[in-house]
């Protein structure tokens, strides 16, 4: 494949990855992550799905018809969706109705549409299934590290676990979608901030040697 497995891996994780880097998968990134056990879920869903749909149209790029691409990605991924909401009903029902309809909505994430059209549409079947499976993963844990702040200082627990973070007491704030909102604010300024130091250190040297070049 013209990109490495661990090229693939970086990006996805960190470089692009979907919810600090891409600002995509945000709503649900508000509304699931005051619990950990919800956001693991979420992101386990939308792992399966955007790997399995990105696999599918690999397989199936140069049969569909460019002009109803759009409709044909749409379907393929309901199909999944459907799958993963069937199995949650049926094996994690509480759960399941913790996250009431934003399994469903899955089919509506930018996530899974855009690897589709920028990745999965362009590459052989095995690359893109990678490219799904670790953008989901990348955006599991972007859900994982917000729920963790919340759940613990909303809730007091992690994983539904007592846990005494500081000795302090639990704010209410944490549990809503505000606090969701404000973190992911910070975590997408530290990754901005992080990538334009890399950006630059790594444009210093070249500056330097043409000012060299100048004066000599």
């Amino acid at each position: 494949m013209a990109e490495t497995v661990k090229a693939l891996i970086k990006r996805n994780l960190w470089q692009e990855n979907q919810v600090v880097r891409q600002i995509l998968g945000i709503c649900s990134s508000l509304a699931v992550t005051n619990l950990m056990a919800n956001s693991l879920v979420m992101g386990l869903g939308l792992t399966f799905v955007t790997a399995l749909s990105s696999l599918t149209l690999s397989v199936l790029r140069n049969h569909i018809p460019h002009r109803v691409r759009m409709i044909v990605q749409t379907l393929i991924i309901a199909a999944y969706v459907i799958l993963v909401d069937l199995i949650i009903k049926a094996w994690l029902p509480d759960i399941s109705k913790q996250l009431g309809p934003y399994v469903g909505l899955i089919i509506t994430n930018c996530i899974i549409m855009g690897r589709a059209e920028a990745f999965a549409r362009q590459n052989k079947p095995v690359p893109s299934l990678l490219d799904g499976f670790f953008a989901g993963v990348g955006y599991t844990l972007v859900l994982l590290a917000i729920a963790l702040i919340r759940e613990a200082l909303g809730f007091g627990t992690v994983f539904g676990l007592p846990v005494n973070v500081l000795g302090i007491d639990t704010w209410t704030i944490m549990v809503m979608p505000p606090a969701a909102f404000f973190i992911i604010g910070v975590m997408i300024w530290i990754a901005a901030n992080r990538m334009d130091r890399k950006k630059n250190a790594a444009g210093q040297p070249a500056a330097q040697s043409k000012e060299v070049t100048r004066r000599g």
